[in-house]
């Protein structure tokens, strides 16, 4: 571990405490319809995820945003969605379809059944904890995502959405030098206009 890793860290925690408790504290019926006004405008305003043939998505987990709305408008545009399964390798993603039943993962997760085939998705939504407006983001803490992203680049571009609550947005993600901002985020409030990631010294 690098000598600056653990204040770095104990910051992002810092941080991520600090959100999170602003996420919670929405009430239900503020996140079922910011789940939706985000759906809409993802299919509205992202038109290249319509070129996505199969979209790593994600289900949710304690006060995170749901997709659902999304994914269910996905498949009836003809789109493919895959969720993702958490491993010792990192993040396998199989092909879940309307109906199918889920198992319980690690972390509380919902996940699909270890027969299916492992697959990756050329489009990602990503869950977050936090997130700024040069498109960084802090995850939980695990590196999961960030790794999928890395590993599912190597096969070509992989686009890369973002979607959270606008409570869950900070001045700046402390941000290390191999973290790859998003290509997009949304909240219920719209889409984020995100501005390039100031260049870092070496």
């Amino acid at each position: 571990m690098a000598p600056h890793s653990s204040p770095l860290r104990a910051h992002k925690a810092q941080l991520r405490a600090e959100v999170l408790a602003r996420r919670d504290a929405l009430s239900p019926q503020a996140r079922a319809a910011g789940a939706q006004a985000a759906a809409e405008t993802i299919l509205k305003e992202i038109p290249e995820l319509a070129q996505a043939p199969l979209v790593g998505a994600f289900w949710p987990i304690r006060s995170e945003i749901d997709p659902r709305p999304l994914i269910e408008a996905l498949f009836a545009r003809g789109q493919s969605v895959a969720l993702p399964k958490v491993t010792k390798q990192g993040l396998v993603f199989r092909e879940w379809r309307a109906g199918e039943e889920l198992v319980k993962g690690g972390f509380g997760l919902s996940e699909p059944r270890d027969d299916l085939p492992p697959l990756d998705p050329t489009a990602l939504i990503v869950p977050l904890a936090a997130f700024d407006r040069a498109g960084q983001r802090i995850g939980y803490g695990a590196g999961y995502y960030d790794q999928a992203i890395e590993r599912l680049s190597k096969n070509g571009p992989v686009l890369t959405i973002g979607i959270a609550f606008s409570v869950q947005e900070i001045p700046e993600v402390p941000a290390e030098p191999h973290d790859r901002p998003l290509d997009h985020m949304v909240t219920e409030q719209g889409r984020v206009p995100l501005r390039p990631a100031p260049l870092r010294q070496t």
